[in-house]
Parts: structure tokens; C-alpha cells; sequence
């Protein structure tokens, strides 16, 4: 974070709780899920309009533009290709590393409704051989949902872990309409290994999992 930066916040209520946005005026810095909810509804019983909570105060452009992006992630999709997607501007994304290499291209690639195993995204990387640093990079992730973490998934289709839970994970998948199911191959990756779909129950991780050592 830079010293100039000065910080903003704002709190808005979602079907998954409460989500914290912070940023300043260059970019977000953090997507918080707060919690709060049970995610087990299922996406259709979402509000129909976000609750801001907390002291109103000055919001800058990009916690307005997270906002109503978030809004329309929970409520209303498919106007999502046509929303401005806020700048971002946490210390991850100001060094030229592999974790920032990786979330651009998972923002670029891995869009609503798709997912991906973390062999596939290395592949996306340039480096196929780096499913482990994949799974740093997505625990290394600021902005959750914005940068669609809860799409990696294991190669067999088992869900895999994540920060925010994994009945938040599953939720969010579910909402998109990709649980339970394969990695779809963004970006003309090539397949995931071959495995069973699910059939209820949890699944035995794919060996990208298990080398990953995940919990995004």
C-alpha cells in the first residue's frame, strides 16, 4: 500500500453477509467476506438490493464501481459483461510476480459459469508444472469474487477448499450454475484429467489438489 493512500470503506450486505470493499482513490485493496449468513438458501432467495452498512461517508470511484458490480454478481449476471470492472490497486498486483500474473489471467480467462483446475490456470501462467504456486496465488487473493478464486476447483471436479468457506465456495458455484461438474476449460486450456462427475457426496481430490496443498 502506498503511504499516500487514503482509505476508504464500505460494508454491503449480500446473500453470503456482510462483505467489507476498501480502497482509495487509485483502486480497491480489499474484498472482505465478513460473513454472517448461512449460504445454504441457495442463490434464488438473494435481496433484491444491497444494504450499505455502516457510516455513510465520501465512497471513491472504485468502491462505487465494486459495489454495483458486486450488486450485480448477487442479483443480476448477466449485465455483468457490460459493468466498468473497478481498478485495483492492492500491493500484489504493483510487482511483477507470478501471483499477480496468475489472478490477471484468472480475472481474464475464468469467466461466470466456467471453472478451471489449478493445472489448467498454471497452464494459463505460462508455467503447467506450477499447480502448487497456483494455490499460493489464490490464497494470496484480495479480492475475492471480483477475482474469481471460487472457480479453481480440482481437476476430478471435487470442489476444493476455500478461504471463505467451503459452503461459501459451494454457494457461489451453485449461483453460477457449475456444481457439480468438470474444470470447462477456459481459454482453450486443455482438459482437466478425466474423472467422475459428482454424484452427491464429497469427491476424492484430482493429484492438481493434492499438490497444491490448497485452501483458496
Amino acid at each position: 500500500m502506498d503511504k499516500a493512500c487514503e482509505m476508504r470503506y464500505r460494508m454491503m450486505d449480500s446473500p453470503l453477509g456482510e462483505i467489507e470493499i476498501s480502497g482509495c482513490e487509485q483502486g480497491l485493496h480489499e474484498i472482505r467476506l465478513r460473513g454472517g449468513k448461512t449460504p445454504d438458501a441457495g442463490p434464488t432467495e438473494a435481496p433484491t438490493l444491497p444494504e450499505l452498512l455502516g457510516r455513510p461517508e465520501e465512497m471513491t470511484e472504485p468502491l462505487v464501481q465494486c459495489v454495483a458490480w458486486l450488486d450485480a454478481y448477487f442479483h443480476e449476471p448477466e449485465v455483468l459483461p457490460g459493468l466498468p470492472l473497478p481498478a485495483i490497486h492492492h500491493p500484489v498486483f504493483q510487482r511483477d510476480s507470478f501471483t499477480a500474473q496468475v489472478l490477471w489471467k484468472l480475472l481474464e480467462a475464468v469467466k461466470f459459469g466456467d471453472t478451471v483446475s489449478y493445472q489448467q490456470l498454471a497452464a494459463l501462467a505460462g508455467n503447467p508444472r506450477a499447480a502448487r504456486a497456483v494455490g499460493g496465488a489464490m490464497r494470496s487473493n484480495p479480492v475475492p469474487i471480483l477475482i474469481p478464486c471460487h472457480r479453481v476447483v480440482c481437476s476430478s471436479g471435487a470442489v476444493g477448499n476455500y478461504s471463505g468457506g467451503l459452503a461459501t465456495k459451494e454457494w457461489l458455484l451453485a449461483h453460477e450454475g457449475r456444481l457439480p461438474g468438470k474444470p470447462t476449460s477456459p481459454g482453450g486450456a486443455r482438459p482437466a484429467a478425466t474423472g467422475r462427475r459428482a454424484r452427491g457426496g464429497p469427491q476424492p481430490a484430482g493429484r492438481d489438489c493434492v499438490r497444491a496443498g490448497v485452501s483458496v
